[in-house]
C-alpha cells in the first residue's frame, strides 16, 4: 500500500519526490528520538547510582529498612545577618543629674561594651542620649539589649561596678517602683517612711542588700531594685514592711530567716 502511495505520489505533478523525502525524514526522526530516549534513561540512571555511591555515606536505613538522608548544616548568621544586613541602633537617654558620673565613669562603661559585647558605642550631646549600634563583629543580637540594659541600671543611679553584672550574670533584672504604691503618704508622713527605709547613715538599706544580695538605689520617692527574680522579691517585701511602718528589728529579723532559706535552695 505504501508502495502503491509512493509511485502514485512520484506520477503527479513533480510533488511525488517532497512527499517520499518527508516520509524518509519522519522515520529518521522517529528513529532517532528512540535514541536520544534511550540514552537519556541510560543517562539519568547512571546520574543516580553515581549520586547514590558519593552519598552512600551519608545515608542511613531505619528499622523498617526505609533510607534516612542526613539534615543539612548551615553556617551560623551573625547579629547583621539577622537584622537583614543593617545595623540595629539603641538610644538611652541621660538624665541630667547622671550627666558628670556619666563623664567621670565612661571609660568603666565603654570598656565593657567595646571589648566584651562588641558594639559601638557614642554619647550624643544633642539628643541628650547615648547610642549603640551593631557592628560587623558582633556575634549576638542578644547583646544589644544587654548593653542597653546595663545603661539603663546605671542611669537609675546603680554604680558601673554592680551594673557591669547584667552582662556577666545572667537572669538579673532591675524592678522600680514608688513609695506612694505601697502607701498614699504625703508630706512629712512621705520623709518619714523614706528615712525608715534607708535607715540612720543607710544602715538599713545595706543591711537589706547584704541579706537578699541586691543593691537598692533610694531616689526622691523611687525605688529601684537590682538582682535576680526571688532575690527582688525579698526586697520587695522588706522594703514594703518598712514603708508601712513596721520596725527595722522586726524586718531584720524576717530577712535573716528568708535568707537563709535562700542560700539552703542555692
Amino acid at each position: 500500500m505504501t508502495r502503491l502511495f509512493l509511485e502514485h505520489a512520484t506520477d503527479t505533478d513533480g510533488f511525488g519526490l517532497t512527499t517520499e523525502t518527508h516520509l524518509k525524514k519522519m522515520a529518521a526522526s522517529s528513529s532517532s528520538a528512540a535514541e536520544d530516549i534511550a540514552a537519556d534513561a541510560e543517562f539519568s540512571d547512571d546520574e543516580m547510582l553515581d549520586e547514590e555511591m558519593q552519598q552512600g555515606a551519608k545515608r542511613r536505613r531505619n528499622a523498617d529498612g526505609s533510607a534516612t538522608v542526613a539534615a543539612p548544616e548551615f553556617p551560623a548568621l551573625s547579629a547583621r545577618d539577622i537584622a537583614g544586613g543593617k545595623a540595629e541602633l539603641r538610644r538611652v537617654p541621660v538624665p541630667a543629674h547622671r550627666y558628670t558620673p556619666l563623664r567621670k565613669d565612661w571609660m568603666l562603661l565603654y570598656t565593657p561594651i567595646v571589648e566584651q559585647l562588641k558594639l559601638d558605642v557614642r554619647m550624643n550631646p544633642r539628643k541628650r542620649c547615648v547610642e549603640l549600634k551593631t557592628s560587623q563583629h558582633t556575634d549576638d543580637i542578644d547583646t544589644l539589649q544587654k548593653a542597653a540594659d546595663f545603661l539603663k541600671a546605671y542611669m537609675l543611679g546603680f554604680s558601673a561596678s554592680d551594673c557591669v553584672a547584667i552582662l556577666r550574670v545572667e537572669d538579673l533584672y532591675v524592678e522600680s517602683f514608688q513609695v506612694t504604691d505601697v502607701k498614699m503618704l504625703k508630706g512629712d508622713h512621705l520623709a518619714r517612711a523614706i528615712g525608715r527605709v534607708a535607715g540612720k547613715d543607710g544602715k538599713a538599706k545595706f543591711a537589706i542588700e547584704n541579706a537578699t544580695r541586691t543593691r537598692i538605689v533610694l531616689a526622691e520617692n523611687k525605688v529601684h531594685i537590682l538582682g535576680s527574680f526571688a532575690r527582688i522579691k525579698v526586697a520587695r517585701d522588706a522594703v514594703c514592711n518598712l514603708i508601712l511602718g513596721s520596725p527595722i528589728s522586726k524586718v531584720q529579723t524576717n530577712l535573716r530567716t528568708v535568707s537563709s532559706r535562700l542560700s539552703q535552695r542555692m
